[in-house]
């Protein structure tokens, strides 16, 4: 509510103007808020959706992929994920994370490649992004497609080896990224986009999200009906201006916890990849001696919001134990199921806040 009254009048205003217009499906916002994303993230082209599940799911759609062939996606995310590929009529295969960055990398995911396997999707978890190089050079020996699950970095730098730097989400063949409003760039209700700088495949991504069909009425493949409406375009394209703003607020905001918390017995903070800028959609703390839970309700009792992101990896969910392939223990998801805890972020947090948050999280641990 408090970063909506920051820009009140810029967005009261502009939704006014949409209503006025009455350009709710496809009027030029949508356009015009495609075209400054693909200008920030210095990507061809930006295809706006629905949602960010759609995303996924139109992004394998475009990919030509057949029933039985496998994606490999990390254990230790959010179901969409897994959802889209099961929808398809794909294989999930589950691999396991790295204990630092809660994220999939090269070396995990070169055991689970098989002949059946298609494609791969790194899911930059929390903001952290993933070890792009490799897993983009590995993908490129066994001629896979990477799709970028990207609804919780979107604003991140990935830096190579050669000192190029890229957008997440822009780095694979196709990204995908979720507007909800709890992301570092949110709207104020549903919407998604899918990134590429592959002129066929955004030609196809456009037909797929549009009932399959370029000219009205007439169908070239076989799609669905994903929309980003014209008035959450209106309200993203204002808010995409204060983007940058907006993460490093996240960004101090975490680096006043890792100060605060960083020596604290029992409690590991965010890793920080020197590859990558981390834009901490979530600021996720990792608890030990299993005493997460116990955090938890003593937040709660001091009125301070948690949040356990994800309380069981995907393998051990009901939906997926006998439609995907597991590689490996997975122990690593399993142990950060039952030690994560996320403490508020997001841009408003103020110095008070903070210290309130903090300090009782050391009178916990002092106990």
């Amino acid at each position: 509510k408090t970063q909506y009254h920051h820009i009140k009048n810029d967005i009261d205003k502009a939704v006014i103007e949409c209503l006025e217009s009455t350009e709710f499906i496809n009027g030029k916002k949508v356009k015009e808020f495609a075209e400054n994303l693909a200008t920030y993230l210095d990507v061809k082209h930006v295809i706006p959706c629905a949602n960010g599940t759609d995303a996924l799911q139109i992004a394998m759609m475009a990919l030509d992929l057949k029933e039985g062939d496998e994606i490999i996606i990390p254990a230790f995310t959010y179901v969409a994920t897994a959802e889209v590929i099961a929808l398809l009529k794909l294989v999930p295969v589950m691999v396991d994370v790295d204990a630092s960055t809660f994220n999939i990398t090269a070396d995990l995911i070169k055991p689970a490649i098989t002949n059946k396997t298609k494609a791969i999707v790194p899911v930059h978890l929390f903001g952290q992004c993933c070890e792009m190089e490799a897993i983009i050079e590995l993908a490129k020996q066994n001629n896979l497609f990477v799709i970028e699950d990207n609804a919780q970095a979107i604003g991140a730098d990935y830096f190579f080896s050669n000192n190029k730097k890229s957008k997440t989400g822009t780095i694979g063949d196709i990204g995908c990224s979720s507007f909800f409003p709890s992301k570092n760039l949110g709207c104020f209700g549903d919407g998604g986009a899918m990134f590429t700088n592959d002129d066929d495949l955004a030609k196809k991504i456009k037909m797929i999200a549009n009932h399959g069909q370029e000219v009205k009425y007439f169908h070239k493949v076989v799609g669905c009906n994903s929309r980003l409406d014209t008035l959450q375009a209106t309200i993203l394209n204002i808010k995409l201006a204060q983007l940058n703003n907006y993460l490093k607020a996240r960004q101090n905001a975490a680096d006043f916890y890792d100060n605060e918390l960083k020596n604290i017995q029992g409690l590991q903070i965010p890793f920080r990849s020197s590859t990558s800028t981390h834009v901490f959609h979530q600021y996720t703390l990792q608890i030990k001696n299993g005493k997460r839970d116990a955090l938890k309700k003593y937040l709660e009792s001091k009125n301070i919001p948690s949040m356990i992101y994800y309380p069981m990896p995907l393998n051990e969910q009901e939906a997926y134990k006998n439609i995907s392939k597991t590689i490996g223990s997975l122990a690593v998801s399993k142990k950060l199921s039952e030690t994560v805890l996320s403490l508020p972020m997001h841009t408003e947090l103020n110095i008070a806040q903070l210290s309130f948050i903090t300090q009782t999280v050391k009178d916990f641990f002092s106990k």
